[in-house]
């Protein structure tokens, strides 16, 4: 089971369990799950979560009050939103909090798992569907910005044409994992998931990989 500890918050239930379902489905450790605002923040100060994944629009304080009011009360606590709206008005509440996640539920069984895995490491993670579909970015002036150095070296062996095997062999890591790596760059460059598509940009791209 994945060591850090998560509370989930949101006051549609039929979402709520979907979203729950889907971690306990995934390993993992889910200590605990509210259904307003204010449960949630009670929660967050009790059970001191590693992550706390929040719908924004909650009644009795919404997922943005709960950010702040963990800043100043719970900064260990890393916050993620997941939420059904599209307004960039919200989107840039976020991004002006500097929570550490931010993903549409329409989306969330795809990326949920890449953000957690990004927001467990310290890093954050705004979806690029959704700066795509407001037309925005995190403060990022080349798509590259949004790879981790792991991830870029990897980028630059598929450049090169390696395998998994052998990229695995030179930097010392799993086969599964240059895998899963693949995967998020994949993610994260909004790639087709099909055959030879990040073998294609990388090659395209190698200038910028230097």
């Amino acid at each position: 089971m994945n060591t850090q500890t998560i509370i989930t918050a949101d006051d549609h239930p039929l979402l709520l369990k979907g979203l729950n379902d889907l971690l306990l489905e995934k390993n993992y450790n889910l200590i605990g799950s509210a259904n307003d605002g204010q449960e949630a923040f009670n929660l967050i100060l009790e059970k001191k979560p590693n992550i706390a994944i929040l719908d924004i629009q909650m009644p009795f304080m919404n997922g943005i009050e709960v950010a702040k009011k963990c800043s100043e009360q719970a900064p260990n606590t890393k916050v993620i939103f997941i939420t059904l709206y599209k307004e960039k008005e919200l989107y840039d509440k976020a991004n002006n909090l500097n929570i550490f996640g931010y993903i549409l539920k329409e989306f969330a069984l795809e990326e949920i798992e890449t953000c957690l895995n990004i927001v467990a490491r310290g890093e954050q993670y705004y979806s690029p569907k959704i700066q795509k579909l407001l037309g925005v970015t995190h403060g990022k002036n080349d798509i590259l910005d949004v790879l981790t150095p792991s991830e870029r070296k990897i980028l630059k062996l598929i450049a090169t044409d390696k395998t998994n095997k052998e990229i695995a062999s030179l930097l010392f890591i799993s086969h599964r994992t240059v895998e899963k790596h693949r995967s998020n760059i994949i993610l994260k460059l909004q790639l087709e998931p099909k055959t030879n598509s990040l073998l294609i940009w990388a090659k395209e791209n190698n200038h910028r990989l230097k």
